[in-house]
């Protein structure tokens, strides 16, 4: 009997129908025994977020400080596959996803095990990816497959669509803006990856050490968000340096650092990246292979 674990952290509900529906292949075998876990902070995180109480986490978020998480319950200490699914924040992994990423239980399941990560985000999750790939090598576990669903609204609609939904709780709370989230066919048509991984779970005893979803457009990377992206994770670095050495995370300090880093944040975003991709997008030519490269790179190691 094979046995998978499925690690799940979601606000929304989103995400965790996304791995209900990749994993109802493998949960209906009668030779996998699927184990469904859900990460939980000692002091949950609220859904909708009051306004300043989203952007006072950010600091900590991509400093990726781990808090307090509830032990996580399993029944097996060693498992054939594990699927995490997370959200991104700020450019990074969910807290509470990035701090069970570093603790000592995560180190004694991921080791030696193969992983497929799942994601399910507003658009940029690059850099939120590199930083799991970074945590995931620190737990000596193996990177097989990443699965990723978009928002599909577009860049610009999806600037205000995600946020009016995580502080409004309602998906679509203006008429003239999109629906936030993934579509609903994209979340059912994720069955196609739990298919092929209950297919290679079946056929194959040897341990999984290649990817099981090639050609199935697991990914999809688009490239005018590439540099746009870097950026600013470089700069969320940078602000949450300052933000977190300005005072603690409820001090007045803090907010009114915070006021300063929104207006800079709403600035770069109607200045510098139309600007970046305008200039991107002219110098195309001559980074063509360079992009191609890039696309290579981040899509990897499931593939376009």
């Amino acid at each position: 009997m094979r046995k998978v674990l499925a690690i799940n952290y979601s606000q929304t509900g989103q995400l965790s129908r996304i791995l209900n529906s990749i994993c109802s292949p493998i949960r209906q075998s009668e030779h996998i025994d699927l184990e469904l876990v859900h990460i939980e902070p000692q002091k949950p995180f609220p859904f909708p977020w009051p306004f300043l109480q989203f952007f006072r986490i950010f600091p900590e978020t991509v400093a990726m400080q781990k808090i307090d998480l509830k032990p996580l319950i399993t029944q097996h200490q060693q498992y054939d596959l594990i699927i995490l699914s997370y959200q991104v924040w700020f450019l990074a992994p969910s807290l509470p996803v990035a701090s069970f990423l570093q603790s000592e239980q995560a180190k004694a399941l991921f080791a030696d095990t193969p992983v497929v990560t799942v994601i399910g985000c507003r658009g940029m999750w690059l850099m939120a990816q590199e930083k799991v790939k970074a945590l995931l090598q620190n737990l000596n576990a193996k990177l097989v497959d990443n699965v990723v669903l978009s928002d599909d609204c577009g860049a610009f609609f999806s600037f205000l669509a995600t946020p009016l939904w995580m502080l409004t709780g309602n998906k679509k709370p203006l008429s003239w803006v999109p629906a936030a989230g993934v579509a609903e066919q994209d979340i059912v048509d994720a069955k196609r990856f739990g298919d092929a991984i209950q297919h290679q779970l079946e056929t194959n005893p040897q341990p999984i050490e290649q990817s099981m979803l090639k050609n199935l457009s697991a990914v999809k990377i688009n490239e005018k968000l590439i540099a746009s992206e870097r950026m600013a994770n470089h700069s969320f670095g940078i602000w949450s340096k300052i933000l977190r050495k300005i005072g603690p995370q409820q001090s007045k300090r803090r907010a009114l650092g915070l006021v300063i880093y929104v207006t800079f944040l709403i600035l770069l975003v109607l200045t510098v990246v139309p600007i970046s991709a305008l200039l991107k997008k002219l110098i195309s030519p001559l980074t063509k292979n360079k992009i191609i490269a890039q696309k290579k790179y981040y899509a990897q190691p499931s593939g376009e």
